[in-house]
């Protein structure tokens, strides 16, 4: 028994180390950002989660903003971005902080 939990946390470990690793590298340069309208806030709470250029492995296509609650009291949105690497530009995921 103690073996199988081990052996389970071995894979999950390989699992989420391999899935850090993995990067698309995109060889076409993002587009720029879209300007967007935005709604009324819903609540003082919401915080303006900003749309991004989304590669779908042929081409880009935007994916709009939208209002969010963030998921603790005073959490900041870092919002998507691409960096260089690897020759091209790799999507960095938006992220609470």
């Amino acid at each position: 028994m103690i073996f199988n939990r081990c052996l389970g946390l071995v894979f999950l470990g390989a699992l989420t180390l391999s899935s850090l690793s993995a990067e698309i590298v995109i060889r076409i340069r993002p587009p720029r950002v879209v300007m967007e309208h935005r709604d009324a806030r819903p609540s003082r709470q919401h915080v303006w989660v900003s749309g991004y250029q989304r590669w779908d492995g042929n081409a880009y296509a935007w994916n709009g903003g939208r209002w969010e609650q963030p998921p603790r009291p005073h959490g900041r949105w870092v919002a998507h971005h691409y960096v260089r690497r690897g020759g091209g530009y790799v999507l960095v995921e938006g992220h609470w902080r």
